[in-house]
């Protein structure tokens, strides 16, 4: 194990050396350990079209299964820290998902935004607007948000596409700077600068945007 201490915590290479050796409590820990950050990762790349027919748990589930079956397989190459390993699992099943149900539909014109470098699915400007803006469904709201949606969309397109990502990663995803900075190939410290730039463009897009809506960042 003591190559995936390398990439793990010392607490994580001995989780993951007991679940390996056949300790389900272990397991169950690990994987309990990520649920959530997987959870807001899924829901934010889930296509919209299938919102109502997929579940976020489901998805993760399935990654789960995946992960079990291939833990003989990292614990000799340990490349990714675990988490970032069960993402890029559960990254993968999402893709599944998405060309088993919408085929030659997977691209249109509500996904432009490109959140990642080679299999992990796609998200949208619309998906982004939406967790800003967050839920409201007062009748009398419907048709001010929907507008406000829209621009919100004009101005994130707008946006430098690793901005874009960035800020998904990190606002939305909540990875550490860490996990950004290897996801996206570039120094922690390039990262960190990237986020606070890419922070600070997205919040002047919003304070000129109706709504008062600019205090939706940190």
């Amino acid at each position: 194990m003591a190559r995936s201490n390398a990439v793990n915590s010392a607490l994580t290479a001995e989780l993951i050396g007991q679940a390996a050796a056949g300790d389900k409590e272990a397991w169950g820990r690990l994987l309990a350990e990520h649920r959530d950050r997987l959870r807001r990762m899924v829901s934010l790349r889930l296509d919209h079209r299938l919102q109502g027919r997929l579940d976020a748990s489901d998805v993760i589930q399935d990654a789960f299964i995946d992960a079990s079956r291939c833990l003989a397989e990292y614990i000799q190459n340990p490349a990714l820290p675990f988490f970032l390993w069960l993402r890029f699992l559960t990254g993968i099943r999402l893709a599944k998902l998405h060309r088993y149900h919408l085929g030659t539909q997977m691209r249109d014109a509500g996904r432009e935004i490109s959140l990642y470098r080679g299999l992990m699915p796609e998200t949208s400007s619309a998906a982004l607007a939406a967790q800003l803006l967050g839920r409201d469904n007062r009748p009398s709201e419907f048709a001010m948000r929907a507008e406000l949606k829209l621009q919100l969309q004009e101005a994130i397109n707008a946006m430098d596409p690793l901005d874009r990502e960035i800020i998904a990663l990190r606002h939305f995803e909540q990875l550490t700077n860490s996990e950004a900075a290897q996801l996206l190939e570039i120094t922690e410290a390039a990262a960190s600068k990237r986020y606070i730039r890419a922070l600070e463009r997205l919040r002047d897009i919003l304070v000129r945007l109706p709504g008062n809506i600019g205090d939706l960042l940190p």
